[in-house]
């Protein structure tokens, strides 16, 4: 890297700046870079293709667009101009110190496979590159552009972006100063949901060698879902379900589609849902995801790849907290909730008891954090060590301290303490202020186990055995337990979590 901060890639030198961030001017960032073409014309709704070389010094201080998105999301702003399908870009921070190849972590974002961006605040990855990495963050196609199901197209388009980002981080990430042979991919919600079928996936194989998977949910659909939640939004789009006439319609054209779809208020639509908060969600049963994660990482398909995963202790509450209507008319009502989720009768009573002062909404909370998050973040280290690969538990237990601390250790709280970043607004909003002693001590031991996991497989703590769930508890007061503490696992042993 030169004076310029100058990045010689395969497709032609780009420019960087020094992270606003960096504490000693030694950290690098490279903003925007392409890793594919924009999926433009004949590459819309088609696997990515190589991004074209270009002449001269590619200016990669700002960031790229995000990928178009919708408004079907709790804390999701709509579709702006600043959007554009020219999305399939990436980010680098790295160190203008030379010295021996740093392992690299690449990060993908989540947001229910609809929103979101590898440039938000909260993954800036400088204070891990002072620990020592080289950080990369990728955009990816969402919502349709990236899962919906087209005749004739993958399915799983978002999926497949990814993959082309690690091909690139393999091609190009040694003239940051990164290893290519010593990868980890990581992510939190969609992100860990692709993370795991990455681990899974043909496409990917090969490409990376550790993974780190926060909250991972368990939303997959089948290819029969997946058709027929694209037949309801090309019938609400007003189209027919068919490459030529679905690429002619503009991005926000198809994302107003999505949002009647999800609203069941379109012609036609059908009121199609799953049981996510959205539409759409990696399709299991095509070649690019031919079995459902889980159960080929049972039988050792990723017994290779070491494994960081967990969950936070109260998930569901950013989402009742922050938006969602709950109304809930007593017990019984409760317990139709519960047994649509696939539990038996006394799941309720079961709660209660782990609970008891336990306001309905509360339990209704708990109930469905384990669907939606818990249940599938624990099986997942679960199979890992069964197959005979590593695996890493943790749950999250540290109490944000906004809205009288309804919030708890709710969903993406984990976030800016595992990037160190805890003046981003997220944090701000969730720690109620400006972090204390305690908040900023929990952060370093996060970042410190990120980096060391990602160098060496190891996050300090020991790996889930076969017979014995070992657990960190990340809090102002860590801890570490053996054998599985929640007492309503016994309640989901029997619940599907197969792709819907």
């Amino acid at each position: 890297m030169d004076a310029e901060y100058i990045v010689r890639t395969a497709n032609g030198p780009v420019r960087g700046t020094v992270s606003p961030r960096s504490q000693d001017g030694r950290i690098v960032v490279h903003r925007g870079i392409p890793y594919a073409a924009a999926p433009f014309a004949e590459h819309r709704f088609a696997a990515p293709a190589p991004a074209p070389a270009w002449d001269g010094v590619r200016d990669c201080t700002e960031p790229g667009p995000p990928a178009p998105q919708g408004t079907q999301l709790i804390g999701a702003a709509p579709w702006s101009p600043d959007t554009s399908l020219d999305c399939l870009v990436l980010n680098v921070w790295s160190s203008t110190e030379a010295g021996t190849a740093a392992p690299v972590l690449v990060w993908i974002h989540g947001g229910a496979y609809i929103v979101g961006s590898g440039a938000e605040a909260t993954y800036d990855g400088t204070r891990l590159a002072e620990a020592g990495l080289v950080v990369v963050s990728v955009n990816y196609r969402l919502g349709f552009e990236g899962f919906g199901h087209v005749p004739g197209r993958p399915d799983n388009r978002g999926l497949l972006d990814q993959a082309a980002a690690l091909r690139w981080v393999r091609d190009n990430i040694a003239a940051f100063g990164g290893d290519p042979g010593n990868v980890t991919i990581a992510g939190e919600s969609a992100g860990a949901g692709s993370v795991v079928c990455l681990m899974a996936s043909p496409d990917a194989r090969g490409l990376f060698h550790r993974a780190v998977a926060h909250s991972v949910p368990g939303d997959m659909l089948t290819v029969d879902t997946a058709r027929a939640v694209s037949e309801g939004v090309a019938k609400a789009a007003g189209v027919p379900l068919e490459a030529e006439s679905l690429a002619a319609l503009a991005p926000e054209k198809i994302l107003a589609a999505t949002d009647e779809v999800l609203s069941g208020s379109g012609e036609g639509s059908g009121g199609v849902r799953t049981k996510a908060f959205t539409c759409y969600a990696p399709v299991v049963g095509g070649p690019e995801l031919p079995e459902a994660p889980l159960a080929a990482i049972a039988r050792g398909a990723a017994a290779d790849v070491t494994l960081l995963v967990g969950h936070n202790t109260e998930e569901y509450r950013l989402f009742t907290e922050l938006g969602q209507k709950v109304e809930i008319d007593g017990e019984a009502a409760l317990a139709v909730t519960a047994s649509r989720l696939g539990l038996g009768e006394g799941a309720v009573a079961a709660y209660r008891a782990v609970h008891p002062e336990a306001s309905l909404r509360e339990l209704f909370t708990e109930i469905r954090g384990d669907a939606m998050f818990c249940e599938y973040s624990v099986r997942l280290a679960e199979a890992q060590a069964a197959a005979g690969g590593s695996a890493h538990f943790f749950r999250f237990a540290a109490q944000s301290r906004t809205m009288e601390g309804r919030l708890g250790a709710c969903h993406a709280f984990d976030l800016p303490f595992a990037f160190g970043n805890l003046d981003c607004d997220l944090a701000v909003f969730l720690c109620d202020g400006e972090p204390d002693e305690g908040y900023r001590g929990l952060s370093e031991r996060m970042v410190g186990a990120w980096s060391a996991f990602a160098a060496t497989g190891d996050p300090g703590w020991p790996a889930v055995r076969p017979d014995a769930t070992v657990v960190r508890v990340w809090d102002i007061e860590d801890s570490l337990t053996e054998g599985d503490a929640s007492a309503v696992r016994a309640l989901w042993a029997d619940v599907s979590l197969d792709p819907r």
